[in-house]
């Protein structure tokens, strides 16, 4: 018999429906009726494609004697953290307060008014290398409850107050910023991994804001020559490693090795949307390789039919993790035939004992075959993924979240996917925004209650303004320049920062403020980075005062942490230099093309293409072609040089 979340939107919602477990989804209704019973709030926080949640389903949320004991003594609450990121980070916060780590599953114990007593992650079902059982936690806690209930109190204050606090940033440094961008790379190189390059050890994530940042960077001597290196090994490890998906395109969520060979198989969309534009803006045949096929995967894969795209793909088919993508050498040989089987062994890494689990190894790809071979490992990769389709896929969940899709939207511009990005910036603007307030997630074309949150402005504004940049089109900037004034409004803090949730969203224990890069950018970076793009193309000082103010609230965090800072670090790089505008006019062709690519591979520029002038865009405004010739027009603050017509001048005119 389906519980209260039959009729959630959420897919990870959805995946409980059927628990014996009496979820209720947040809200007043849930405290309400534990206030009622007098007992405590069990609040389970996790996602769709996450493996841990679902162990901790199939152990004990799906288990009856577990569930009978939840349902007695506690309200249990159910919460998908993509959908609610908001409540997701005060109690990330909580639990990485009480425990030193964090992650999901996320288990907090809360009290009627929603303070945090108690919190952890993933609990086995049977006591297991000195951890408790879930049952065990959870009698454990009743107790507390029921016979020390002053001591409940007195945790829940602390815990309370702790989390109030946690709203204020540090102040800024008295630095200025190219000192400190010079300075983060020196960090930076401390923290790299010269032999298998990336940041820091297993696990080993995608430090795709980071790339960025290095790249802008990269060029001239000393610590710029230093950026250009790590960017360069780490792009290339990564695209030839078994995170990458050698056969379908994108890329896992994490290396749990140190040299990117057994990913943990999730693919999110967030990661791939901005791997996508970082490789796209790397270059050279391997980065437009890896560009080209990471969208195809984005278009294939997570593409919906309202023309957005799906957050994620689960890690497990069958209930095993990776089966979906591993291979064994008796697998290629069935696939391919006994030569072609045995050389794609040897090209594509997989070895007898294998380098994943059960014999089976991940896909690799340490260097591409040279000569016939280029064209034989093609065939092979169509062969073995036509293959691998009439194997069970993973689950999907279908849930289109509004800062995911800014980040595709960018993603497929850079790449010059422009149909696509304007398929899913339509479906942003028809379907998210209501009554002119953005919401965060839609399903099946239908969308959800929860407001959007800081992130979410950020990052479909910068979306919308990629759009201006590809298409020419004022519908872009002004829908953009609409978000973005909604976010300063409702979501500013008094220090020139911002909030993540608006000023009327639901109140929480504490109102959530973090300006750290994870894995995907933090709604201030999104932010400082849509506020700058947006001054670059309207020659607004309000925005870009906008931009500067929020930007000096994260300096401090960008000198001591670059690794979590990465996004504002990127957009303080384009910032300081100008930023630098290019306006390209001219009728589409060749000409038009060849200046468009040059000055796309200037570092953090804004770029417009356009088939004349436009006055409905200000960096547009009396632009023309010159001798009947397409041109460029390359600015800084408004300020434009004389127009070129030539690749070489453009070149040069850039790098000044």
């Amino acid at each position: 018999m389906a519980n209260r979340l039959a009729d959630a939107t959420s897919p990870y919602l959805l995946q409980h429906a059927d628990n014996p477990v009496d979820w209720w989804e947040w809200g007043p209704d849930a405290f309400a009726e534990a206030r009622r019973r007098n007992v405590p709030v069990l609040l389970s926080v996790g996602y769709a494609a996450c493996h841990w949640c679902h162990v901790m389903a199939h152990e004990s949320f799906e288990d009856h004697a577990t569930a009978a004991y939840l349902n007695e003594h506690f309200v249990s609450v159910k919460v998908d953290r993509e959908e609610r990121p908001d409540v997701d980070a005060v109690y990330m916060q909580a639990t990485t307060s009480m425990t030193g780590h964090g992650g999901w599953p996320m288990t907090v114990v809360l009290d009627h008014d929603g303070s945090p007593f108690f919190a952890g992650t993933y609990f086995p079902d049977q006591p297991r290398h000195g951890q408790p059982s879930f049952t065990q936690v959870l009698q454990a806690l009743t107790d507390a409850w029921t016979n020390r209930g002053d001591e409940v109190a007195r945790v829940a204050a602390t815990l309370r107050e702790h989390l109030s606090a946690q709203g204020g940033i540090q102040g800024t440094t008295d630095d200025e910023w190219p000192e400190l961008l010079e300075r983060a790379v020196v960090t930076l190189a401390r923290e790299f991994d010269q032999r298998a390059a990336g940041f820091g050890s297993a696990p080993k994530f995608p430090p795709s804001m980071v790339l960025e940042y290095l790249l802008r960077v990269s060029g001239g001597d000393g610590a710029r020559t230093e950026a250009r290196r790590m960017a360069d090994a780490t792009l290339e490890a990564m695209a030839r490693g078994g995170i990458y998906d050698q056969l379908g395109g994108g890329f896992a969520r994490y290396s749990v090795d140190r040299e990117w060979v057994v990913p943990h198989f999730e693919k999110m969309l967030y990661d791939n949307a901005q791997l996508l534009g970082v490789y796209a803006r790397w270059g050279g045949p391997l980065g437009e390789r890896v560009a080209a096929e990471t969208a195809d995967f984005m278009v294939r894969e997570l593409g919906t039919p309202e023309g957005g795209f799906a957050s994620a793909l689960d890690a497990d088919s069958e209930g095993v993790e990776g089966k979906f993508y591993a291979w064994t050498s008796a697998q290629l040989v069935e696939a391919l035939g006994p030569d072609d089987g045995a050389w794609a062994a040897q090209v594509l890494e997989v070895t007898e004992g294998g380098t994943f689990e059960h014999g089976a190894s991940t896909l690799q790809l340490p260097q591409d075959p040279e000569g016939p071979g280029s064209a034989r490992l093609a065939d092979v990769r169509r062969r073995l993924l036509a293959a691998r389709a009439q194997r069970v896929r993973p689950a999907r969940d279908d849930k289109v979240v509004a800062a995911w899709n800014g980040l595709a939207i960018s993603g497929l511009c850079a790449a010059g996917r422009v149909t696509e990005a304007l398929a899913a910036g339509e479906l942003l603007w028809r379907v998210h925004v209501v009554d002119g307030r953005l919401r965060r997630v839609s399903r099946d074309g239908v969308v959800g209650a929860p407001a959007g949150v800081l992130e979410d402005h950020g990052c479909v504004a910068a979306g919308f303004l990629d759009l201006v940049q590809v298409t020419g089109d004022a519908v872009w900037l002004s829908r953009a320049g609409h978000l973005l004034d909604t976010a300063l409004a409702r979501f500013a803090a008094p220090d020139g920062g911002f909030y993540d949730t608006a000023d009327d969203a639901e109140a929480l224990v504490a109102r959530p403020r973090d300006p750290s890069d994870n894995a995907s950018p933090s709604g201030l970076s999104s932010m400082v980075h849509a506020l700058s793009t947006y001054a670059a193309l309207t020659g607004s000082g309000r925005h870009r005062d906008a931009a500067e103010a929020a930007l000096a609230t994260v300096a401090v965090l960008a000198d001591r942490a670059p690794r979590f800072a990465g996004w504002s670090l990127a957009a303080a790089a384009a910032m300081a230099g100008g930023p630098v505008e290019v306006a390209v006019v001219g009728r589409p062709g060749p000409e038009r093309d060849a200046l468009e690519r040059q000055a796309r591979r200037a570092p953090g520029a804004v770029v417009v293409v356009a088939d004349g002038p436009r006055s409905d865009v200000p960096l547009l405004e009396g632009r023309t072609e010159v001798d009947g010739r397409p041109a460029a027009y390359v600015c800084r603050d408004l300020v434009c040089e004389r127009p070129v017509t030539s690749v070489a001048d453009l070149e040069v005119a850039l790098s000044r």
